[in-house]
């Protein structure tokens, strides 16, 4: 049951020390002293660049009913101050989580994590589920101090930059379901091996309570392991328990297919565009179908779905934009480029690196390169650094230094009734570009 926080409940929840009234009204956490409500509880992280603590006083001043704080000095009443603040966040976000009597879903995996947790958002009823990609230190405790008297099921995007990421992150998140989108190669940078990315993935499963549901890719035999759970797989595969079956792309960028569960059979059309949505539809409709919900209210939900910003956006006009440029990595950017591919016209890339790859970094690339060569695209444009997309696709490549060059470059090629995708790793920042392209297209 979820009560009245005070300042006395701040205090307890994170081992801090109270300075002021401890009854104190909280009615809610923000971590940005600009957009801090009236009443909210202010606190102060510290990042590589930026410093919450000299912040405080802006706090106060937009409302802020006290202050988080790890610097003594400032723990001006009323406020509580703790050792570090980003540990007192996480704590206080496992303080509601135990308020909470609502099923918890967590999803991670290194692609599709976002486009899941938005699937299953709109096929739960009364759900509250992460904003944007709200996945990481913040964002996660952030989502579940986001669940109201109102909330009637959780739904957690779980990111991992590294093992025991989301070890340090279960006291907030404590799942009933855990979904496991899948395991590439992204942020083998990181990781270093893949077997120690399945062990970083595989953390949000140990978190499971006893009679919790794991929800895992039949494909990947990394991730057959045993847990004192329940297990519900999906895919493609023979064996999936929620199988994806005749996938048929659509001109328009949507996939038509068939959903086999254990509850029955169903024809799907998702509003999101990509041949790699049928996936992800699987896990939201297992993870669903974990919960005892209805098959019937799960695929109402999954086909009236609409996607997050940049990613899979497809605006028309004299030529189309497809605006991927949320993030990149072999897996997605394979899927939009063949998702493209099957859309009637002709065909240009705009592509930037994909971060975080290791020791793969190059072989990616130019593997990327070959896709978009062998799908047909007409003309490859790389900007910035390149790793290796433009030796892949030869002929066809462009390479640009940045956007305004990029944008030079599509000017003189770019036809009426092209299809224009841009995609790159969210570091790259294409979506500037996808949005000028979009504005010469009258899009």
């Amino acid at each position: 049951m979820i009560r009245p926080w005070t300042l006395q409940t701040v205090a307890e929840a994170t081992g801090g020390r109270l300075v002021g009234d401890p009854a104190t009204p909280v009615a809610g956490v923000s971590v940005d002293s600009r957009a801090v409500a009236p009443g909210e509880l202010f606190v102060a992280l510290r990042g590589e660049r930026f410093d919450g603590h000299r912040f405080t006083a802006e706090a106060r001043r937009n409302g802020a009913a006290a202050v988080l704080v790890a610097t003594p000095a400032l723990g001006e009443e009323p406020a509580v101050i703790v050792a570090d603040t980003a540990t007192a966040l996480r704590d206080l976000a496992a303080y509601r989580r135990a308020e909470l009597d609502v099923p918890v879903v967590a999803i991670t995996g290194s692609t599709g994590k976002t486009t899941t947790k938005d699937l299953l958002a709109a096929a739960l009823p009364g759900s509250t589920a992460s904003l944007r990609s709200y996945n990481n230190e913040v964002g996660v405790p952030l989502t579940v101090l986001a669940a109201g008297p109102d909330t009637t099921y959780l739904i957690v995007e779980a990111g991992s930059r590294g093992v025991g990421h989301l070890r340090w992150l279960l006291p907030a998140i404590r799942p009933d379901v855990a979904v496991i989108t899948n395991l590439g190669v992204v942020h083998l940078e990181t990781f270093g091996t893949v077997e120690r990315l399945a062990a970083a993935k595989w953390e949000l499963v140990e978190g499971l309570k006893p009679e919790g549901v794991a929800v895992l890719p039949s494909d990947d035999p990394r991730l057959r392991r045993e847990h004192p759970g329940r297990t519900i797989t999906f895919g493609a595969g023979p064996g999936a328990d929620v199988a994806v079956r005749d996938v048929t792309p659509g001109d328009d960028g949507r996939a038509r297919f068939r959903l086999v569960t254990p509850a029955g059979e169903r024809a799907v059309t998702l509003r999101l565009p990509g041949s790699h949505q049928p996936r992800n539809a699987a896990a939201a409709v297992a993870a669903g179908l974990a919960l005892g919900v209805d098959l019937d209210t799960l695929i109402d939900g999954i086909t009236r779905a609409e996607g997050s910003p940049w990613r899979m956006e497809i605006h028309r006009g004299s030529f189309t934009v497809v605006n991927d440029a949320y993030n990149a990595n072999p897996d997605s950017v394979e899927a939009a480029l063949r998702t493209v591919a099957a859309m009637p016209g002709r065909h240009v890339a705009v592509l930037g690196a994909m971060a975080e790859l290791g020791p793969v970094e190059e072989e990616e690339h130019v593997r990327i390169g070959m896709l978009a060569a062998d799908l047909g695209f007409a003309a490859v444009v790389t900007v910035g650094h390149d790793p290796g997309i433009a030796r892949g696709a030869g002929e066809v490549a462009h390479p640009a230094a940045d956007d305004g060059a990029a944008l030079q470059l599509l000017d003189t090629m770019v036809e009426p009734g092209d299809v224009v995708l841009v995609k790159a790793s969210r570091a790259i920042g294409l979506e500037g570009l996808a949005a000028a392209l979009r504005e010469e297209a009258g899009a």
